[in-house]
């Protein structure tokens, strides 16, 4: 599949270009291991931007998906809204993420 673009970072030049396919490929061709938890909380939180226009912040995000913040953590095993929103073909969270 034809990457679409992205920047230094490895977000998408541009959110329209994302599909679920994208997110799974630049998880792919990052080394990053999606499994179907992973890939459900990156929908939850397109869902999320949907709703509400922005990305959450991690707290807000854990609340919305009814988890303990530390579990979500542990789940990524790093900043989790980072990789979440990359792969989610979201804009970059700002500030505490």
């Amino acid at each position: 599949m034809d990457m679409p673009e992205r920047d230094g970072d490895g977000y998408l030049a541009d959110m329209a270009d994302w599909t679920e396919e994208t997110g799974r490929a630049m998880a792919q061709a990052d080394g990053f291991e999606l499994d179907d938890t992973k890939w459900g909380q990156v929908l939850k939180a397109r869902e999320y931007y949907e709703e509400f226009g922005s990305v959450p912040p991690i707290r807000k995000f854990a609340k919305y998906l009814n988890e303990e913040q530390n579990a979500v953590f542990k789940l990524w095993m790093t900043g989790p809204m980072k990789p979440i929103t990359k792969y989610g073909g979201l804009p970059k969270p700002t500030g505490c993420v």
